[in-house]
Parts: structure tokens; sequence; C-alpha cells
């Protein structure tokens, strides 16, 4: 059996910044009252026609490939995660294998939202282990702010969520003491509503319903989030997926170098440093600068924190994330 390691890097986020001041032009809220309840102080959005899901993530992978020091013909299979989908099928993961030019291999699309990079860097260890593959391409890519509601309605959703993309090669690695120790996945769909997208959705409405009504009160087309009890079960199922990857492996927490938590909320991050009793050079935090980018969250923060030089060489990077599902999960890496 085969490890793997995560071999090359790569992020992209679109030039364009809003500001918490630049929302407050088109909503009833302001700077403090996001700050408060987020940490959040900007986010990117895409400029329609600029870039798409699959175009940002293509232009990440394209970063991830040549410091992986690899040719695209090497890659074996490609791994999407979104919740943003350039279309509602196919999915964005044959796309980046077109645009990018790739052979016909595989492609994987994962629809797990916040969590959805830790299911597929768990898949892609599972194929690297086995043998099956040599290099995949792991993509987490969103394009959040066409499909929010951008009035007073929809602001304690809307003012959180920004646009980006992340991208990893994971390759087999023949040194059994680097690369993904293990990953640990979870799911409990009985609080799925809690945090959703109802609608378009064929036990729902479609979007030929959505268009035929045309309804300004309809909001099933819109994200909601149960705030309060997605932050009291975050919390919990962060710590506990975190200390179920450190007990597989005999760690302790005191092993922890960096610690990356999914950008959902700063006061979600900060509460879980505290709970373990972390410094702050083992955490790293970016959802002030780029609000909550789902699927491509953890992949920009840990791209970020190695390109300043935060992660080294044998270090203990914990991954985790908790979201929409409910879903959550953690990954444990030995550098």
């Amino acid at each position: 059996m085969y490890r793997s390691k995560i071999k090359g890097l790569g992020f992209y986020v679109p030039d364009n910044v809003v500001t918490n001041d630049d929302l407050s032009q088109r909503m009833d809220t302001n700077d403090a009252w996001i700050q408060e309840r987020t940490g959040i102080q900007e986010r990117r959005h895409v400029i329609r026609g600029e870039d798409t899901t699959t175009s940002m993530g293509v232009k990440a992978a394209k970063i991830a490939i040549e410091r992986a020091q690899i040719s695209k013909d090497d890659i074996d299979f490609i791994i999407f995660a979104t919740l943003s989908p350039d279309y509602y099928f196919p999915g964005p993961g044959v796309l980046v294998q077109r645009d990018l030019g790739l052979k016909t291999v595989g492609a994987l699309d994962i629809r797990n939202q916040c969590s959805g990079f830790v299911y597929a860097l768990s898949i892609a260890d599972q194929y690297i282990k086995t043998g099956m593959y040599q290099n995949i391409l792991i993509i987490g890519s969103e394009l959040h702010s066409h499909g929010l509601d951008m009035t007073t309605r929809g602001r304690g959703v809307s003012v959180i969520f920004g646009d980006g993309a992340g991208a990893a090669i994971i390759s087999r690695e023949t040194d059994m003491q680097k690369g993904i120790l293990s990953t640990h996945l979870h799911a409990e769909g009985q609080h799925a509503e809690e945090l959703a997208l109802i609608a378009p959705g064929m036990g729902q409405r479609w979007v030929t319903d959505i268009i035929r009504d045309n309804d300004p009160n309809d909001e099933s087309y819109f994200p909601y989030m149960n705030g309060q009890f997605v932050f009291k079960n975050a919390v919990v199922r962060f710590t506990e997926v975190i200390n179920e990857g450190l007990e597989a492996n005999n760690l302790q927490v005191s092993d922890i170098n960096m610690l990356i938590p999914h950008q959902a909320n700063l006061r979600i991050a900060q509460f879980i440093q505290q709970k373990f009793r972390l410094e702050d050079d083992q955490v790293y935090n970016n959802i002030m600068k780029y609000g909550n980018t789902t699927a491509a969250s953890i992949p920009i923060a840990l791209t970020e924190a190695w390109e300043q030089g935060k992660i080294k060489e044998g270090d203990l990077v914990v991954l985790a994330a908790f979201g929409s599902g409910f879903t959550w999960g953690s990954a444990i890496i030995r550098w």
C-alpha cells in the first residue's frame, strides 16, 4: 500500500473586492454588524462574464500543477467539489478535463458543500493508497455571488459568502512517515434543511416552476441558514472530528503545528482555537478578506498558509470542516 501526499497547491480569487461598506449600500447592514457576527471585512465577487466556477477552478489547478512539477498529462483523475456548478448537469469535473486539455481521465463531482474539499481529499487518498491512481487533481471552487439575495431580506446569509477556488495535486508517496495519515468523514441528514437551498430541485420546485410563477416572495431558490443552530452543531462536530483524527494516529493536541478549519465564521474558528488551547500561530484564518468560500475555503487557506511559510516539512497539519448536510470531516497530514 502507498501513502498519498499533497504535492502542489494553488488558489484563485476574483479581483473584485466587495467590502462591508459596499454591501451596506445594497441592504440594511453595516461594517460593525457584519464583523461582530462573522469577523468578515471583505470578500471577492465575480463580475458577470469574467469567471465561472469551472474557470476559477482551472486557474487554481494550473498553479497547483506547476508547483507539483508534473505535466497535465500525468493527472490520472479529477475530483471537483462545489455547490455552485456552472450547469445543473454535467458537473464541472468534466469541464475541467476539457478546459485543461487532459486525457480522457475520470472526473468525479462532490456535492458536500463546506465539507466538500475534505471529502474530495479523502476519496483521492483512498485511490492513491490502493495504487489505482498516481496523481489526482482535486478542486474546491465556488461562485456564490450570483445566487445570493442581495437585499435586506437575505442579509443574514448573503454577507457571509464569497467567490474563489483552491486546488491540490495528490500524489503517491513511498515514505510512509509523510503524507495524509488519515481522514474521517461524517453526515447527519436529519438536519439537512437547517442549512440548504431547496429549489431548484426535482422533488420540490423546478426551474420551470420558478419561471412560470415569477413570485417575488419565493425564497426557495436562495440559501437558508438557521445560524444559531448551525453554530452550536459546528463547534461540537469540529471538536469531535479533530479529536477523532488525533486519537486514530496516537497524537495529542500539542502535536498540532497548524490547524486549518473551514472558514465558515471567525467566531467558530476562535471558539475551536480556545477549546484546544492553540496559539495564534497554530491556526490559520483568512475569512476576514475572502468570506466563506465553502468548498474552496480550506484549499485557499491551506495554500496561503504554505505560501507564507507557516507550514514546513515535518509539520502536523490538521484540516477540519463542517457544513450543510450536515456533513463534517477532518484530515490529519504529516507535511
